[in-house]
């Protein structure tokens, strides 16, 4: 057989012909094949007849392709008087499942869409606004640093100088919460708004969920007067609406469903009916257009900036998870290398092993952190639920040595809080904002 991986075939069976991309399969001895509708099928030797290559995959199909690329880059750049009168959209593609496909060379997902490929895929949203497309990054959100916040932020910086109407960033969802939560501290009086969006099956199966996620993006966008960063992912498992989520209080909460984000401690701003084309705000206190207007004009006045980006990050700043017959060593690592901060992430109330003699290294541990200038807050292990200094002495003790109480923030918004405090504030500003509310991500009181 001449045909590769990539290439699409027709395979002829005792029964039938078969036409589909042909995909790598090292497990078995059968031949597997992509079939239009996007699922595989496998397809024993002995049942083959004759494999012929119905178009090559590489060069070939390469040149086939431009004429259509051609067509969609003069689509793009032509706008009807219609077009004109819709809202300004600059969609920022970091790269990530939404802007992926299968690779038929190694059979994986890979982030590899250009941000033209990107609008092509949903031309729907050309109903909804005018969009340009900006190629940020192409990469897995799990390789994300603080360096690709920085150029993120600066793009939307960019792009709401040039005077857009709102921004869409397309992102991995492993990472997606994270982001957000980051951009929702980076971006200071922001007067549009900042949609992230994911997806968690790639935009070229026909199973995807990137389309309703995007589409909603815009929509929202399109019909509500609210600013700030946000999140837009679906809110069940079918592809009935989508809800924005607030940036410092959502988590993905599950590893391949749909509706894997979810707001911890907190509830969706609006709701998005694609379909019907509504949108329904859920909370009234948002920050709106015209009360960022108004906010920028006293800024003004006073000679500050209507929106400003403060971007930088202390990268010297780690996650600790306690666990069961923990040791100091692990502690002795953040303060041989000279870390700045340490989220601990506690059990429970906010409790850590620093009890029994066995255990008390590891409060000698923490003192030391503290002692050589290091900060250190405070999260909970569990989802939902707050820190709480005044039911256990463990976890008054730690507040004796100068650990600071995180309330209920998310343990990966703790995170970024306190490198983004350090960068920006230096340690004792960040010591004394650290567990004030300035992003919405600690929630005044718990409720159910």
């Amino acid at each position: 057989m001449n045909a590769k991986p990539g290439d699409r075939v027709i395979v002829t069976t005792k029964k039938e012909e078969v036409d589909g991309i042909l995909m790598p399969n090292q497990e078995t001895e059968a031949l597997v094949l992509k079939l239009a509708s996007g699922y595989n099928i496998g397809i024993s030797q002995d049942k083959v007849v004759d494999v012929r290559v119905a178009e090559a995959a590489g060069r070939d199909a390469v040149k086939a392709d431009k004429p259509g690329q051609e067509e969609q880059k003069k689509a793009n750049t032509t706008e009807t008087e219609e077009a004109k009168k819709l809202p300004a959209i600059a969609i920022l593609h970091t790269g990530g499942t939404i802007a992926s496909k299968v690779d038929y060379a190694t059979g994986g997902v890979i982030a590899s869409f250009t941000a033209d490929d990107f609008l092509a895929m949903f031309p729907e949203i050309k109903s909804i606004a005018r969009i340009k497309a900006v190629l940020i990054d192409n990469l897995m959100s799990e390789d994300m640093r603080f360096s690709h916040y920085q150029k993120i932020a600066r793009a939307v910086q960019q792009e709401a100088a040039a005077g857009v109407d709102g921004i869409i960033i397309g992102h991995g969802t492993d990472t997606l919460a994270v982001t957000a939560a980051a951009l929702s501290f980076m971006i200071e009086s922001p007067a549009i708004p900042i949609i992230l969006v994911g997806a968690q099956r790639s935009s070229d199966r026909p199973s995807t969920d990137a389309a309703l996620n995007l589409l909603s993006a815009a929509l929202f966008i399109a019909k509500t007067d609210a600013v700030g960063v946000a999140i837009c992912m679906h809110e069940t498992v079918d592809d009935d609406a989508c809800v924005i989520l607030p940036p410092a209080k959502t988590r993905k909460m599950h590893t391949t469903r749909r509706d894997a984000f979810k707001a911890v401690g907190d509830t969706p701003l609006a709701r998005i009916d694609y379909e019907k084309k509504e949108v329904t705000m859920l909370k009234q206190g948002y920050l709106r257009k015209e009360d960022a207007k108004t906010d920028a004009a006293a800024a003004k006045a006073a000679g500050g900036k209507k929106m400003a980006i403060r971007d930088k990050f202390e990268e010297k700043v780690g996650i600790l998870r306690v666990y069961p017959n923990m040791s100091r060593e692990v502690i002795d690592v953040y303060i041989r290398h000279g870390y700045k901060g340490l989220v601990l992430e506690g059990t429970g109330l906010g409790h850590a092993p620093t009890n029994i003699p066995e255990n008390h290294p590891n409060y000698e541990a923490l003192k030391e952190f503290i002692a050589k200038g290091g900060l250190v807050v405070l999260t909970s292990q569990c989802i939902f639920g707050r820190v709480n200094r005044d039911v256990y002495t463990n976890t008054r003790r730690l507040g004796n040595i100068g650990v600071i109480y995180g309330e209920d923030m998310l343990t990966e918004t703790a995170f970024v809080k306190l490198a983004w405090l350090l960068g920006n504030y230096g340690k004792e500003e960040a010591r004394k904002l650290l567990a004030k509310n300035l992003r919405g991500e600690i929630s005044e009181r718990t409720e159910l």
